[in-house]
């Protein structure tokens, strides 16, 4: 009896100890889904109803500079009487619902890690019609933040060491890409890396593709006019075809977009758009982004491109933008 009792003392004290007077650590499972991909609970007669059509017109944004269209995410409903056991540890969870606090709070990690949930609460109809008119845009932003850190955690774990390429050590960039990259080109002022993609392509393999380059900063009021332009130079310099007088070039069918926007703390510009090869049939989506460097006097380019016929590229194209915003310029 003694030794039961000492053993039960023992137990009581390392747990004490464990917990240092805070609370204790739990443990939570690995959180399951996709990129881009978003997990609606809220009551099914109002997903049918004015409340669901309003997410689906918020949500259902297109993402531009891609072939077809294609959301900028997916979106999928669950009534809240089945939101539990494994489904609340989706990654990614909307949570739509009524009460008399209004408003949008974010919670992470509640069910799973890494999770992110959005709770979108309203008193009526009306009001969550509002909310999500008025905050839809956050709360898919949100949603995209998170994804961008969840690729960059996981690219981070199997980064492609910096010092393996001229280019990266003579411009002086760090960047998280994953070994899956395979090298194509790197002359010390152009890197140019190469994914093999395989999987639900119906015409051969496709690729995704990064290209890192500088180029002088002459005068930063045209620098957002000059992309094109940069872009097709370099192309035609370092991406040819498969036969003579054939290299890459900006679609000259569609005009590409782009916004201002900040990487490492600089000022950028975010250009998406279409690709194709003078004089043959391939094309794709590209990704660009233009880093101001003033103080090197230089203007730092990162693009992605990806050529995969047949099938959807947004995902693609989205993991280059993780790629691409773990940049840092030294």
């Amino acid at each position: 009896m003694k030794k039961i009792l000492s053993l039960m003392l023992l137990l009581a004290v390392l747990v004490s100890c464990k917990e240092g007077g805070k609370k204790a650590e739990v443990i939570l499972p690995r959180s399951v889904g996709t990129v881009n991909k978003i997990l609606v609970v809220m009551n099914t007669l109002d997903w049918e109803g004015k409340v669901g059509d309003e997410i689906r017109t918020v949500f259902g944004e297109h993402q531009v500079g891609l072939p077809q269209p294609e959301t900028l995410l997916s979106v999928s409903q669950i009534d809240p009487s089945g939101f539990k056991s494994f489904v609340r540890e989706t990654r990614a969870i909307l949570l739509v619902q009524k009460g008399e606090k209004e408003g949008v709070v974010v919670k992470k990690n509640k069910y799973s890690a890494p999770q992110i949930l959005v709770y979108a609460t309203a008193k009526d109809d009306e009001g969550l019609i509002n909310l999500i008119k008025t905050k839809g845009k956050d709360m898919m932003h949100t949603f995209q933040n998170a994804d961008i850190k969840f690729l960059q955690s996981l690219f981070k774990k199997e980064r492609l060491a910096d010092s393996n390429f001229k280019t990266l050590k003579n411009l002086g960039i760090s960047i998280d890409i994953p070994k899956r990259f395979k090298l194509v080109d790197d002359t010390g002022d152009f890197l140019w890396l190469r994914q093999h993609l395989k999987s639900g392509i119906a015409r051969g393999d496709g690729t995704n593709n990064i290209l890192i380059y500088s180029v002088p900063l002459e005068d930063e009021t045209k620098v957002a006019d000059n992309i094109t332009a940069v872009r097709d130079t370099i192309g035609k310099k370092y991406i040819p075809g498969s036969k003579e007088g054939m290299y890459m070039i900006t679609e000259q069918a569609y005009t590409p977009f782009t916004f201002e926007t900040e990487l490492d703390g600089k000022k950028a510009y975010e250009t998406r758009g279409k690709w194709e090869v003078k004089n043959d049939f391939m094309a794709g989506p590209f990704l660009n982004y233009t880093i101001v460097d003033k103080k090197n006097n230089r203007l730092i380019v990162f693009e992605g491109f990806t050529y995969a016929p047949s099938v959807n590229k947004r995902d693609f194209v989205f993991e280059l933008e993780a790629i691409a915003k773990s940049m840092k310029i030294k």
